[in-house]
């Protein structure tokens, strides 16, 4: 009785290592938002890291977060660091490639909760007097970010967040002075 109890223990866990071994390697989360304002305002959101705390949807989990600023001041080679509690964990992000009013790609290193990288990229398409906004994130899945993912949709989890901040930002950009 306890060999086939162990047997079918052993069998489940092949199982589940497989069924883990066998799920997508990389991750995509992606969302758009339409927003009253030309691209070059929309885009200096982005584009400097000083004016995140305004719209991102992590500033506000750890008012007392520490923030730390290098590099260029705005665009390529910007980086920002931070450091807070469970909510925001800590990390860093620095501005690889930035095309004013149209791309901005950031090298994303979490390094607490847990270590990751991903590339994150916010494109801005003007459509008449709107810009569409789309902020997307994609990165690598280990055999545990595989297995945790079978568990945790990161889609919803993240996609919440980037709505979240797409709506902070367009309320930012829709009140800003009409260039």
């Amino acid at each position: 009785m306890i060999k086939k109890i162990l047997l079918g223990l052993v069998v489940i866990i092949v199982i589940l290592l497989v069924v883990i071994a066998l799920q997508s390697s990389t991750y995509h989360v992606e969302r758009t938002a339409a927003i009253n304002a030309p691209a070059s305002v929309v885009f200096e959101q982005v584009n400097d890291f000083h004016k995140w705390n305004a719209w991102s949807p992590w500033a506000k989990l750890d008012p007392s977060m520490k923030q730390t600023f290098e590099g260029a001041p705005a665009g390529n080679g910007a980086v920002y660091t931070w450091s807070g509690n469970k909510d925001v964990g800590e990390g860093r992000m620095q501005i690889t490639e930035s095309h004013p009013s149209d791309l901005v790609k950031i090298k994303l290193d979490f390094l607490r909760p847990f270590a990751a990288t991903s590339d994150t990229v916010f494109t801005f398409k003007p459509a008449g007097n709107q810009t569409t906004v789309t902020w997307g994130m994609t990165g690598d899945k280990n055999f545990i970010a595989k297995a945790f993912h079978l568990f945790m949709n990161i889609d919803k989890m993240v996609g919440g967040d980037f709505e979240k901040g797409l709506a902070q930002m367009k309320a930012i950009a829709e009140s800003a002075p009409k260039q």
